[in-house]
Parts: C-alpha cells; sequence; structure tokens
C-alpha cells in the first residue's frame, strides 16, 4: 500500500465546472454579481467537490480548478513581467475547434513576487482535513512553447538564455512560496514535452526558428531549477498529455523521442501519462524509469462518457507491468475533465463513474 502520494487512484486536478459555477461566472462578468459574491459561491461548491472526491475513496483532493478559466494562462499572467493579451485566434485543436483568443507575452522581467493562487491552496488545504491538498500549475515550458521567442520582448530578453535562467527562477519561487503554505503534492503540467513526440508540432517549431532537438533539454532544466531546494516531504509530480479541450486534442505519438531526458534527466517524484488511446504509444518507454519513481497510468479517458471496464483496466495495467514493476504503477484518468472552464463532453455523474472506476480497479489491483 502507498501512504503518500501520488497514490494508488490518483486524478490529474480538473474537474468539470457545475452549472451553478458557470452561470455565476457569467453573471460577475456582466456585472450583475461583484467578484465577492462569485468567491462566496467558489467557495461552496469547492467544498461540495472536495467531499464528493472523499466520498470516493481518492485520497488526494484538488479544488477542480474551479476559480481557473484555463489551466495555464490563469496561473502565468499572474507571474512578474508577463501579460495577457486579445490574441488574432485561440490554440487550435483537432476537429476545428479552438480555445478563447487569449495569449501571453513577456513585458518585463520575470519574477515572482505574490500570486492568488497561493490563497486558493490555502482554502483547499483548510477544508481537506483527512486528505492530501493536490496543487496543479502549468510547467515553465508553457510560457515559451506556445509563443517561442516572437512572445519574448528582444529590450527586456535579447538572449533568450536569459529568459530561461529567470522564468526557471521564478518559479523555484513560486515552488518555494506553495510549500511554504504547506503544500506537499504539486504537479507540473508539462504537456510541451508530449507535443515535442509529434512531427506535425515539431515542424512548426523548426519553422519558427527552434530546435525541437534541443527543447527537451532546455525545458528539464527548468524543472529542475524550479523544483530545487524544495522540502524532502514535498512530492512533486508531472502530468505529460497530448491536448484537451472539449474533448479534442493536438497531438500524437509515443513517449519514445524524449523518455532519456524524461525519466533519466528530469528530477521529479512521478509522472501522470497519457495512456488512452494508441496516440500516446507503446508501454515500452517506462523501462527507463528509475526504480525510485512512479508512474500513474492514464488508463481512464477523461474525454468520453464511455465507461471503460475493469477488465480491460486490468489488462492494460499487465501490459505496462512488462516493462517497470507494479509498485511503480499507479492508476488515473489521462488528463483532467475540464482543462478549460468549457469542460469536457461528458456529464458530471459520467465523470465520477469514472474516478469511482479508478478506485475500484486500484483497490483490486493494489489492495
Amino acid at each position: 500500500m502507498r501512504t503518500g502520494p501520488p497514490f494508488r487512484a490518483d486524478h490529474v486536478g480538473s474537474l468539470l465546472r457545475p452549472a451553478v459555477l458557470k452561470e455565476a461566472r457569467t453573471k460577475r462578468d456582466q456585472g450583475a454579481i461583484s467578484s465577492g459574491e462569485l468567491t462566496a459561491i467558489e467557495h461552496r461548491e469547492i467544498i461540495r467537490v472536495i467531499e464528493k472526491q472523499r466520498s470516493l475513496g481518492l485520497k488526494a483532493a484538488t479544488d477542480g480548478e474551479f476559480r481557473r478559466a484555463m489551466w495555464h494562462f490563469d496561473f502565468l499572467e499572474h507571474l512578474d513581467g508577463v501579460e495577457s493579451f486579445h490574441a488574432d485566434r485561440g490554440i487550435e485543436f483537432k476537429g476545428g475547434l479552438a480555445t478563447q483568443a487569449k495569449g501571453l507575452r513577456v513585458a518585463g522581467g520575470l519574477g515572482f513576487s505574490t500570486h492568488p493562487m497561493i490563497d486558493h491552496f490555502l482554502f483547499l488545504k483548510d477544508h481537506s482535513v483527512d486528505l492530501t491538498p493536490k496543487m496543479t500549475i502549468p510547467s515553465p515550458s508553457v510560457l515559451h512553447f506556445r509563443g517561442g521567442r516572437n512572445a519574448v520582448d528582444p529590450v527586456v530578453y535579447p538572449d533568450m538564455n536569459e529568459f530561461y535562467l529567470d522564468l526557471a527562477e521564478a518559479y523555484r519561487l513560486a515552488v518555494r512560496a506553495f510549500a511554504y503554505a504547506g503544500c506537499r503534492y504539486l504537479q507540473l503540467d508539462e504537456v510541451n514535452l508530449a507535443y515535442l513526440c509529434d512531427e506535425e508540432q515539431r515542424a512548426r517549431l523548426r519553422a519558427r526558428g527552434d530546435d525541437p532537438d534541443q527543447l527537451p533539454g532546455i525545458y528539464a532544466a527548468m524543472l529542475n531549477h524550479a523544483i530545487s531546494g524544495r522540502p524532502a516531504d514535498m512530492v512533486v509530480t508531472m502530468h505529460l498529455c497530448r491536448g484537451n479541450f472539449r474533448s479534442s486534442w493536438i497531438a500524437s505519438g509515443g513517449y519514445d523521442a524524449v523518455a532519456d531526458i524524461l525519466f533519466g534527466q528530469i528530477e521529479v517524484d512521478g509522472y501522470f501519462m497519457e495512456y488512452d488511446t494508441e496516440r500516446a504509444g507503446s508501454f515500452e518507454p517506462l523501462r527507463l524509469v528509475p526504480k525510485d519513481k512512479t508512474v500513474v497510468l492514464g488508463l481512464v479517458s477523461s474525454k468520453t462518457g464511455d465507461l471503460e471496464s475493469k477488465d480491460e483496466i486490468k489488462r492494460r495495467i499487465d501490459a505496462a507491468a512488462e516493462y517497470l514493476d507494479l509498485g511503480q504503477l499507479c492508476l488515473s484518468p489521462q488528463c483532467g475533465f475540464a482543462s478549460t472552464e468549457e469542460g469536457n463532453l461528458l456529464t458530471e455523474d459520467q465523470q465520477w463513474a469514472k474516478l469511482a472506476r479508478v478506485v475500484e480497479v486500484a483497490r483490486e489491483v493494489w489492495g
């Protein structure tokens, strides 16, 4: 049995926003209610969703990212030197879908002074009681991958190496702030290493002047600096996926292209890995995972309401165990259920059924 995170039955973090919360956010944007009234509704719904996680038998709880519109922008735009703007278009997903037209740019020196998500974590911690409160934030690579050099003011950062160093240090201060607030389970959402396994994404990077063969090492160095000096009892995991917006996706390709750096150089304690479709490739790269690290197999899809059978999940766990010891494996959905406030195309009941299935299978496999 595991007594600490990541747990045998775990989840990535985001949860479908309840209708009452979506309605309240719309009313706030329209000026029909105040920000304080919206916060009160967020408090109430987060307490409710924490209790739901407890009732299912999960050992870690998140706030469902209920206070965010998007999984990454809401964190990054509060770093010193970062500003958001209205973009020409949103992030494009398969099937012609696109997120809201918003972008981020670096307009000043990067740093970390304070952040509203520290208070968000404190609220989660105060109401989790017997559960482990889990905080999720985007990986530092997210600030670079989408816009690259064009999103970084050349007057502020004529040398991109200085940008990488300052970004990593800002994150180190952020991790320290979460640790000081009592966070002992932190997840960095690192989608871009998975994107770097997709040839279409790599071609786009080359076209704008980036070298996709160099970026994994750059991103690994930023991650390692960000989590350096964390408390010994602070567990840091990273989540990898290939896009998650209204049940659509962006990238394909197995982990082989980044496996050596992913498992051999990045100093996290565990990996939440998308493995719900053939787009993620085989389990073979897991043979490179060190014996002191844990892999959480994302075998349950958060993109559809169809409930996976226990037998099929167990068959897939057995297949993964051919490459990595069963004791180093855990189970979760492959991604969150609502990386953006729109959420994926399934119901709350289906969401909870999937998380209950994760708990049920984990108990039968690991005890």
